[in-house]
This record gives C-alpha cells, sequence and structure tokens, in this order.
C-alpha cells in the first residue's frame, strides 16, 4: 500500500447534463409506450404518450406526474413510465407519508390491472407470484430514489464538511502568522529600535558639542535618518501588529519622486542626476518602485564604492519610466565593507515584476556597477 490517492473516474461531463437526464426518461418511456401499444386502441395509446411526456415536468411536480402516469399503467401495461415517476417522488420527496402512499398506488395498480380477471382474487401460487412482482416493482424504483436523495445529501454534508475543514486550516495559518507578524514586531521594537535610537541620540549629541562645522553638519544628517527610519520603523510594526495593511492610524507619507534630490543629497555621494520623468503623472506605486530602486542602489555604491562618481537617470520612455543607477569604477576599494542581507537587489526585482516590469544589475564594462529599472504604468 503506498497510500497514494486512486484518482475517480468521472463521467464525461456531456452525458450527465441537467437536459439530457430529463429528456432521457421521456424518450425510452416513449418507445416503451409504442412497444406496448401495438394494436391497441388510440386512446390507451395516448394515455401511454401522456405518461411518457409529462415526464418533462417530474421534478417540480413529482406527486402529480406520478398520478398521471397511473391511467396508462393500469390500462397499457407501461412500466418505464410509472417506476421513473416513484423513483423521482422518493428523490425529491423522501418523507414516507409521500413515498409509502405512492409506491403502494403504483403497486395496486399494477397488481389489479384492467382487465381485472377473477385469477387476481384467487389464492394461488401464480397469483402470489404476481403481487410479489408488482411490490417489487414499486418497492425497487421507491429504494433506488430515497438511495440517491440520501447519497446527494452525505455529498452536500462531505463538501460543507470539506470547506469548514479548509476554513478551519486557513483561520489557523492566519493566526501562526499573526503571532510570527506580533514576534518579528517585538524584535524590530526592541532591537532596532533601541540601535537606531542610540545612534540619533549620539548624532545628537556630537552635533551639539563638536565645534568643526562640518562634523556637525554629518552629525545632523545622521540624525535626521534615524529619526526618519524611527518613523518608518514604527509604522512598519504597526502593520505587523495589525495583521496587515489596514490599520486604525495612517500611514507615513510615502516617498514620490519629488524626493529623490533630496535623497541624492543626503547621500554624500559624488553624484549627478538627471530626473526627467515627464509631464504625464505616474502611478503611487510606480514613483514609489522609482524611489526605492534609487535608495538600494546609492546605499549599495556607499557600501562598496563610496568614493566613486555616481550617474543617477530617470526618463519617461513613452509609457515606462525607466530608472538607472550607474557608479564609475572605484579608485579605491573600501577597507571596510558594511554587512548586509544580499536582499536588496532581489526585492527590487520583484517590486519591478509585479508591477510588469523588469529590473537588471551587473557590473558595468570599465569596472563600475549599473542598476536599471524599467516600470510601466498601467493603462487607464
Amino acid at each position: 500500500m503506498t497510500g497514494e490517492a486512486v484518482p475517480v473516474r468521472r463521467p464525461p461531463a456531456g452525458l450527465t447534463a441537467p437536459w439530457l437526464m430529463l429528456l432521457l426518461p421521456a424518450l425510452y418511456s416513449l418507445v416503451d409506450a409504442a412497444l406496448v401499444a401495438r394494436g391497441a386502441p388510440p386512446w390507451q395509446s395516448l394515455l401511454s404518450v401522456l405518461a411518457a411526456v409529462a415526464l418533462l415536468w417530474r421534478r417540480r411536480f413529482p406527486v402529480t406526474v406520478l398520478l398521471l402516469t397511473m391511467p396508462g399503467s393500469y390500462l397499457d401495461d407501461i412500466w418505464l413510465a410509472p417506476i421513473t415517476a416513484v423513483y423521482t417522488v422518493a428523490a425529491e420527496r423522501p418523507r414516507p407519508r409521500v413515498v409509502v402512499p405512492c409506491a403502494t398506488l403504483f403497486a395496486l395498480v399494477e397488481f389489479f390491472h384492467w382487465p381485472v380477471s377473477e385469477q387476481t382474487f384467487t389464492i394461488s401460487r401464480d397469483t402470489a407470484l404476481y403481487a410479489i412482482q408488482s411490490v417489487m416493482l414499486a418497492a425497487g424504483p421507491a429504494a433506488t430514489g430515497l438511495l440517491s436523495r440520501t447519497r446527494r445529501e452525505l455529498a452536500s454534508r462531505l463538501d460543507e464538511l470539506t470547506r469548514g475543514q479548509e476554513r478551519e486550516s486557513r483561520l489557523l495559518a492566519e493566526r501562526v502568522l499573526s503571532e510570527e507578524r506580533g514576534r518579528l514586531a517585538r524584535e524590530m521594537h526592541d532591537v532596532v529600535s533601541h540601535q537606531v535610537s542610540l545612534i540619533s541620540i549620539q548624532a545628537g549629541a556630537l552635533q551639539v558639542s563638536t565645534p568643526d562645522p562640518s562634523a556637525a553638519g554629518v552629525a545632523r544628517t545622521i540624525r535626521e535618518l534615524s529619526v526618519r527610519t524611527l518613523e518608518e520603523l514604527r509604522q512598519m510594526v504597526g502593520v505587523l501588529r495589525a495583521g496587515g495593511p489596514r490599520m486604525d492610524t495612517p500611514l507615513a507619507p510615502q516617498p514620490r519622486l519629488a524626493d529623490l534630490p533630496r535623497l541624492i543629497e543626503e547621500s554624500g555621494l559624488r553624484a549627478d542626476a538627471e530626473l526627467v520623468p515627464g509631464d504625464r503623472p505616474w502611478p503611487e506605486a510606480v514613483e514609489r518602485a522609482a524611489y526605492r530602486t534609487v535608495q538600494e542602489a546609492l546605499t549599495n555604491i556607499t557600501k562598496y564604492a563610496p568614493e566613486a562618481a555616481v550617474h543617477v537617470r530617470v526618463r519617461a520612455r513613452g509609457r515606462r519610466l525607466r530608472v538607472e543607477v550607474r557608479n564609475d569604477a572605484p579608485p579605491v576599494r573600501p577597507a571596510r565593507i558594511l554587512p548586509g542581507g544580499g536582499h536588496g537587489l532581489v526585492g527590487l526585482r520583484e517590486r519591478a515584476q509585479l508591477l510588469g516590469g523588469s529590473l537588471t544589475a551587473g557590473p558595468t564594462p570599465d569596472g563600475g556597477f549599473e542598476v536599471r529599472a524599467d516600470l510601466p504604468a498601467p493603462s487607464s
């Protein structure tokens, strides 16, 4: 035993179409009526045809259709139409007070079939066998209809149970995710927030105490960046604690293309910028992705080539916004490289792909490095 699920073979969808299931019993009942009505008077044949045609409405009026099949069964000895009608009554009206009388009526009509002979009332083996046959003709389709109804109800309840289990699994996964988000929020608040706060305090103290104006300017920049980082960190912690992007408190203003000049200036790099995003308004997600691309590229240059010249280009190309950040070969390699997680460019590429764009990054022939992103704007 391998434990693998055995695929269930289902009939083709066309063979179980509702219209076909409704039409087939009427067709084979007409064939039955035609075979039985050979040599019979026209009015008997008409009753048999009426019984077959009435089956088209058997699901909406099962008891009425059964009653309409009884004259043909009594006078013309047809079987298929009344058997189908009894089955439908049991499947659609499964209450015993409805099924038992209807099945009994068919059994009595079949037993006391017209023309009634004297042998019908005699006690004999043939009479007993005929009575058993009449009861079986009525009990068989009634039992099958009840079984079909029970099967449908079990399938429906099984489907409800499956949906309930899926819902419970989803709720459990959401709870685990919420707990993990809460743990991450606590870690970010307790560790990262504490360290960044210390950096801000130390930079503020240095800004006040140092007599060197350039050092004071650097300390002021560090303190402003620390305060901004703390604000963004507070917003991210709020998102994690809320379990998603919906929060009672509004998010801080998200960076846009207009914030790029300040970002480039505060990077401390020898950078020249060409920011020509065009006259058209870009979606907020595109502007935010462009800002984050430049931000990550400048951060990497600060870590790996802080002395290199940097070129930032943001230009509109039709319905696409192209972002290029390239640095020349650094004159000297930094003695100590700041640690990084290695996920920055991966995150930028995923962000660009979510917008339907692309991002490439790699070394240039002159020994530098280039990051290029194409961000499309959705058609309005």
